[in-house]
């Protein structure tokens, strides 16, 4: 992972970006990450598109394969000899 130092913050931003993290339980660090994460990939995601859409759609463009989707369980058959109460 790289490390950023950003020079000459408006001390207004720094206020804002505290009271935000303070908000949402994170350090103002992490909330950092987290905007600057969500800005830089906000164009490339479609709105209201989950994360799974995206990946796929995403790897899709680079030459990507289909995800695989497991085969569903057969389901549970009913045992036609079994007592349906409890012997006693």
């Amino acid at each position: 992972m790289a490390t950023l130092l950003i020079r000459n913050l408006d001390d207004a931003v720094k206020a804002a970006l505290r009271k935000r993290a303070a908000a949402n339980g994170r350090s103002m660090e992490e909330e950092a990450r987290r905007i600057l994460d969500a800005e830089v990939f906000r164009d490339s995601r479609r709105p209201g598109e989950g994360l799974g859409t995206w990946l796929s759609r995403r790897f899709a463009e680079i030459g990507g394969g289909e995800l695989l989707v497991p085969p569903r369980r057969p389901a549970r058959i009913r045992n036609p000899f079994a007592d349906d109460e409890p012997s006693s």
